[in-house]
């Protein structure tokens, strides 16, 4: 099981490109829709949870998938295996000072586009399953409509807040009588007190303890990302801007999570590269894990009170919103540059809706248009 997990977050690691909102897209895809790992349900709980907890969104929700499917071993597979790839990438862009080459650069511009055409299936499939009800469509436009005219952190996280204190006290979503019932579990204190105490120990650490500054980072960051650099921006405070900002074109440039900008930041701090990017990767990701870990089952149960399903309900549909913004900026701006672009990305969700190609076929048609186009 344990190398089944990994085989298949593996590929996805090798092949997600487009950031967070992209990463949703193919799990859903991949492990809802194709593998039924998951249900739809179960999946749009696991996004819920992962908003409202600091760390990698996406990297949370693949944890909790892997969680489902194989308990915590499930969970580091799952983490390993997405993970990986970039890891390996960012280590070895950290030690090297060769350029990508053109045809390099063409496939990751192919990819881009390739992410464009998930990312627009995955808003459009979820906006069907978590937005069913008029108020919910208001509320998943009106979020996208807020984050298009102030996309900033704030207001995402005032939106995700106003979206909760909303569903305390109107009423988004009823408990049908053939509802999946929820597994048993409480709050794991165990995995929530080692967060706390890695926290504490954090704070008190040496000012250059590699570990401790990007654990206070994973640990207070919300929102992917993006949202990381200026933590980490003061943590590697001795290192040349070119360097960072090289580092972080590198995180955007690759598939898999953002969040292992901290692997090249490592790399580049330490005497011992790959030890040095493996502690930074471990320090950053950790928090939010070892978070999801904890609450991931009590908050399946919770979500089987009606208070509860309500807020879920709400947070869903906002997050929905959240897709959809993304999937104009970043996601669109970065990727589709030209009328020829435009043209590869409407065929390609052509394709994919009516045709249902495997998805390694669709990504290698991609990758061939990024070089060609180049």
């Amino acid at each position: 099981m344990f190398l089944s997990i990994f085989y298949q977050f593996f590929l996805l690691g090798c092949t997600s490109f487009g950031g967070p909102a992209a990463h949703l897209g193919f799990f859903k895809k991949h492990f809802v829709d194709n593998l039924n790992w998951v249900s739809a349900s179960r999946y749009a709980n696991m996004i819920s949870l992962s908003q409202i907890l600091p760390g990698p969104g996406s990297s949370q929700v693949g944890f909790a998938i892997g969680l489902e499917k194989g308990g915590i071993l499930g969970g580091v597979a799952a983490f390993l295996g997405f993970t990986l790839p970039s890891f390996l990438i960012m280590v070895l862009l950290a030690m090297s000072t060769e350029h990508l080459s053109g045809s390099a650069l063409g496939i990751i511009s192919g990819l881009k586009l390739f992410a464009v055409v998930v990312v627009a299936d995955a808003v459009l499939t979820m906006a069907k399953s978590f937005c069913k009800t008029t108020p919910l469509k208001v509320l998943a436009f009106l979020t996208t409509l807020s984050l298009l005219v102030v996309p900033a952190l704030q207001m995402q996280l005032l939106v995700l807040l106003t979206s909760a204190a909303v569903a305390c006290v109107y009423s988004f979503s009823s408990i049908p009588d053939n509802a999946e019932k929820p597994q048993g579990g409480t709050v794991k204190w165990g995995v929530f007190l080692l967060f706390l105490a890695l926290f504490v120990m954090s704070l008190f650490a040496l000012p250059h303890d590699l570990f401790a500054n990007y654990f206070q980072a994973g640990a207070l960051v919300f929102g992917g990302g993006h949202v990381v650099l200026p933590l980490l921006q003061s943590s590697v405070a001795e290192m040349d801007q070119e360097t960072f900002l090289t580092a972080y074109a590198a995180a955007q440039a690759i598939p898999g999570p953002m969040f292992t900008i901290a692997s090249f930041l490592g790399a580049v701090q330490s005497t011992l590269p790959l030890l040095g990017a493996a502690v930074a990767t471990l320090g950053i990701f950790l928090p939010g894990l070892l978070l999801m870990w904890a609450f991931n089952q009590h908050w399946q149960q919770l979500l089987a009170l009606p208070r509860f399903a309500s807020i879920s309900a709400a947070l869903n549909a906002a997050v929905v919103g959240i897709l959809a913004a993304a999937f104009y900026q970043p996601i669109w701006l970065s990727a589709v540059a030209s009328w020829l672009d435009i043209v590869a990305v409407g065929c390609g969700f052509i394709v994919l809706k009516w045709l249902k190609p495997a998805i390694w076929q669709l990504l290698i048609a991609f990758a061939t248009f990024g070089v060609i186009a180049s």
